[in-house]
């Protein structure tokens, strides 16, 4: 089970991270998770919302350069050390990491990551009995 995220180009410019949040805002898309990755020229914005599809295409309706790709949302414990023992699942099954990043509540904690191998990464999480959490699983966070 995977969860759509969204991929934002974003000049480094000031005030562009703000410009963009605020398009979603002002349409009432909750945003659940966010990151942000940069380099001195641009930056790549991802983000996890409740309406990932309304949030694309208020995003393309403004000219915003952005992608819609498939990752897993793992819920776990919020204890520590449980995102490295989820991490460590996939790395003993030789499933690389391309990117992750997590969140957690009080009660729980989610782990979005995007891997090289999904039909691996399905049997991990059916092996090990974690949660993997769909789109509207996500938004009873």
């Amino acid at each position: 089970m995977t969860i759509q995220q969204i991929s934002i180009f974003l000049e480094n410019k000031f005030g562009r991270l703000n410009e963009i949040l605020s398009l979603i805002a002002k349409e009432q898309v909750r945003i659940i998770a966010a990151s942000v990755a940069d380099t001195s020229e641009f930056g790549i914005l991802r983000i996890i919302a409740d309406d990932p599809q309304k949030a694309y295409q208020i995003l393309k309706a403004n000219r915003i350069s952005a992608n819609i790709s498939e990752v897993f949302a793992i819920l776990t414990e919020s204890v520590p050390g449980q995102f490295a023992r989820t991490i460590e699942y996939f790395t003993q099954a030789g499933i690389s990491i391309e990117y992750m990043y997590c969140f957690s509540t009080q009660s729980k904690g989610v782990l979005v990551i995007r891997v090289n191998d999904s039909e691996a990464a399905h049997e991990v999480i059916r092996r090990k009995n974690l949660r993997s959490v769909d789109q509207i699983g996500l938004r009873e966070i």
